[in-house]
């Protein structure tokens, strides 16, 4: 097949440092072109790929300090793929809603994986309007706030077998890794560190809109205290080290998380994940073999005092079995096929003639938009 991926632009695929959805089109693209398939990349220009990129972008607007209009880009990059549609058989976007009034008119078999949360007015709004855009969740839970969206399948996030090594026997501290921010929790990590005695070595990214919590809330919690260690950003190499020598990984969240790529991450490494039931972790975690669920921090001090009890090898086998990026290409693959099927047999000319409408019709008025 030949497919477009469109990717967001915010950072390079891969990404230099933090990313998740960046690198999730990642590993699908170099599993689709490693299948065989004919993948082009719209990315940003420092991306690196073995699909053909197109760079939409000279670089990753995050890291080149892009101060401008997000849309400008996303705009561009929209009307570049536009002006390339006849080489394609199926346009897979991980981008935000510019495409949407297109999707009508658009020749090309198309879906959307949505990356983030669902939760917002806005979003509840936007899907009732475009309520035939063929969409991918990446878990059954981000979906629960729109029921009666056009839901194609719920495809979840996958990884390379080979890009983490499981560790077997870990060193005594705790991990985190993700955003410094209020829905990420890192102060129960911190307290859930503090009540064990133990080291919790934090990898986050702190964003310019996140910088007033951090100072107000995290930062004290952090300076003056030995049993936390700040590194940042990390890469890959970075995460190996980091996650696989932790006894755990804390995923304490405060928001309903529509996937958590870093739990399969730390998986990957055999390590297991303590996480607050909320969101998509109910659906990653399965209790007593890769992590254990809770609610509370004093639930998951317990949980930590019980590691002994899950195998780390059981860890990665798990991941293996669930969470692989070759499971996640070949559901995709199945979707791209089905959405070309069917465009194909709506194309034909008996399909055509039965299905020509006299015009189209006038869309209902939308309560939210028309309120007197």
């Amino acid at each position: 097949m030949r497919i477009a991926q469109i990717s967001p632009l915010c950072e390079s695929i891969p990404p230099r440092r933090y990313g998740g959805t960046e690198r999730v089109v990642h590993y699908l693209t170099e599993e689709l072109v490693r299948r065989g398939h004919g993948v082009v990349l719209f990315a940003s220009g420092d991306s690196s790929t073995s699909a053909e990129l197109y760079p939409c972008v000279p670089k990753a607007l995050r890291l080149a300090g892009y101060c401008g209009d997000p849309a400008v880009p996303e705009l561009i990059q929209l009307d570049q793929l536009i002006d390339q549609l006849d080489r394609f058989d199926v346009l897979h976007f991980h981008t935000g809603a510019s495409h949407y009034p297109l999707v009508r008119g658009l020749p090309v078999p198309h879906l959307n994986t949505l990356h983030g949360p669902l939760t917002s007015p806005d979003r509840i709004q936007l899907f009732r309007r475009f309520d035939q855009l063929p969409l991918v969740s990446i878990s059954e839970a981000q979906r629960q706030p729109l029921p009666e969206a056009h839901w194609l399948a719920t495809v979840y996030h996958g990884l390379p077998l080979d890009l983490y090594q499981p560790v077997t026997i870990p060193q005594e501290y705790l991990a985190f890794v993700g955003r410094v921010s209020p829905e990420k929790r890192l102060d129960r990590a911190i307290a859930i560190a503090r009540q064990l005695g133990l080291p919790l070595k934090v990898a986050a990214k702190i964003d310019s809109s996140d910088a007033p919590y951090y100072r107000d809330h995290i930062a004290d919690l952090i300076e003056g205290n030995p049993l936390v260690e700040f590194i940042g950003e990390v890469d890959d190499a970075g995460k190996q080290a980091l996650l696989g020598n932790a006894l755990a990984l804390l995923f304490p969240i405060d928001w309903a998380e529509p996937f958590g790529l870093v739990m399969i991450e730390a998986n990957a490494c055999g390590t297991p994940v303590i996480a607050w039931r909320n969101g998509s972790t109910p659906e990653v975690i399965r209790p007593g073999v890769n992590g254990v669920l809770v609610d509370s921090i004093a639930e998951a001090v317990a949980a930590v005092r019980q590691l002994d009890r899950l195998d780390r090898r059981a860890v990665r086998r798990d991941f293996e079995q669930r969470f692989s990026v070759t499971r996640q290409a070949e559901q995709y693959e199945q979707l791209y096929r089905r959405l070309i099927d069917r465009h194909t047999a709506q194309d034909s000319p008996a399909a055509q003639d039965s299905h020509r409408p006299l015009h189209r019709p006038c869309p209902p008025r939308d309560p939210l938009l028309h309120a007197a």
